[in-house]
């Protein structure tokens, strides 16, 4: 007889685990790899509240001051009467205003000013300029395969043990300068901190967390297969627990004909003529904008775990992810041409991390002529996939899975470096295989 999988349970069975060796394990690093959606935000909150109230203060280091604010509001929600520092740049505007509001947050540019506190955060650039202090018992390292090597050696004198929690799925860490001359080394700068950590520490303890609260039953088995094969994980809701719906009826165009199909199935493909085009496609464009509109225009209404009514899908809850700037800024553009003002537009990187009900995508292979290893990055497509709770609309123009065909990857094989499994064009094919399913062609 198999038994049924309780998403709860089993979340809490990885949790207690990782808190457990955290607590009172004796190795110098835990890793926690984490699918999109998974809670990484709350496991570190409650992780730093545990080591906090056990009377271990500890370090915070993440990627970018927009985390480190986060956290901060996250754990003064959690325990108001916690000393919390949030230790910020010299710049004029360095954190976030809403912090000012935090009685038992104390901010500075000095790590001096915050000594003794439970918790001091920062971003690892800002940790990477502290010197001279008494190493911390313990740190938490947030978004950590988002930390490149070099950034961990930096901070790396400041504690003494660590706790590594991230997304082994999402975009690699970003550098301004090829690093080929240390591809294969052990000690690679551009690497991420998770992988160089590994490679020198094979020992250390590994723990993922198995279940994505934000990704819904029609959405989780995609981008487990296409993504984290070697760590798969499932959907915290079933089918039915969810459900998006429009108060208008379809007008009988594409963008609406796609939107009934996302409705229905959690995915849809607005499948444009083939064609070479610019990068900022106009009739692409175009078409995102026009399934945004008539997304706010029709009603959408979302019922979820969340709460007890449907809950309006307004404009604040849905994306638009590219893979470029440029098209990014076009996407704005026709979005305030047609009136939509408050949805978030941005490239696959700034998208990383949030979370949003319906998500429309631009794909990153529309109407290209090749298959760069830009485009074909693993990470980008699966942060684009992964951003949502109930629905999303890919728009893309015919022939991608033919484009693929004709770019195999040309990348260099490299000694010593791990290939990286799935590689771009295989999770490009899984997904447009999928995509296929709920295709709707739209001759504009």
């Amino acid at each position: 007889m198999s038994t049924v999988f309780d998403p709860g349970a089993e979340a809490a069975r990885a949790t207690g685990a990782i808190l457990d060796d955290t607590l009172h394990g004796s190795s110098r690093g835990i890793v926690v790899d984490s699918p999109p959606g998974a809670g990484k935000s709350t496991l570190v909150v409650r992780a730093a509240l545990e080591l906090a109230a056990a009377g271990h203060p500890l370090m915070v280091i993440a990627q970018t001051n927009a985390q480190v604010d986060d956290l901060v509001v996250r754990l003064a929600e959690k325990a108001p009467e916690l000393p919390v520092g949030r230790l910020h740049s010299s710049d004029s505007d360095p954190y976030d205003k809403v912090l000012d509001g935090l009685a038992n947050v104390t901010k500075s540019a000095k790590v001096a000013d915050l000594a003794g506190l439970d918790v001091v955060i920062s971003t690892a650039a800002k940790w990477a300029h502290v010197k001279n202090v008494e190493p911390w018992g313990h740190a938490i390292v947030d978004e950590a395969y988002q930390m490149r090597s070099d950034a961990l050696l930096a901070v790396a004198g400041l504690f003494e043990r660590a706790l590594f929690v991230g997304d082994p799925g999402q975009l690699d860490p970003f550098s301004i300068v090829g690093a080929d001359q240390w591809a294969g080394l052990s000690y690679d700068p551009s690497a991420s901190a998770v992988s160089t950590l590994l490679a020198h520490n094979p020992e250390l303890p590994q723990h993922r967390l198995p279940v994505s609260w934000r990704l819904p039953a029609s959405a989780a088995p995609l981008v487990s297969d296409a993504f984290y094969p070697y760590t798969p994980f499932r959907s915290g809701t079933d089918h039915g627990d969810r459900k998006l719906s429009f108060g208008v009826a379809s007008d009988g165009s594409g963008p609406d004909r796609v939107l009934d199909e996302a409705a229905e199935s959690g995915w849809g493909l607005l499948e444009l003529p083939a064609r070479h085009t610019p990068r900022t496609d106009p009739e692409a464009v175009r078409a995102v904008a026009l399934v945004v509109r008539r997304l706010l225009d029709r009603g959408g209404v979302a019922t979820s775990e969340r709460a007890d009514e449907p809950v309006p899908v307004t404009a604040d809850r849905v994306a638009v992810g590219t893979a470029h700037r440029d098209q990014a800024a076009a996407v704005r553009a026709a979005l305030a041409e047609l009136g939509v003002t408050g949805v978030a537009v941005d490239t696959a990187n700034r998208l990383q991390g949030r979370e949003f009900d319906v998500t429309v995508v631009l794909h990153p292979l529309s109407g290209r002529p090749d298959a760069t290893a830009f485009h074909l990055e693993t990470g980008r497509l699966c942060v684009l996939a992964s951003r949502h709770r109930h629905a999303c609309v890919v728009v893309c123009r015919e022939g991608v899975a033919d484009l693929l065909d004709e770019h195999p990857s040309t990348e260099p094989v490299q000694l010593g470096v791990t290939v990286k499994f799935p590689d771009g064009w295989e999770a490009n094919h899984a997904v447009l295989a999928h995509l296929a399913e709920h295709r709707v062609r739209w001759r504009p």
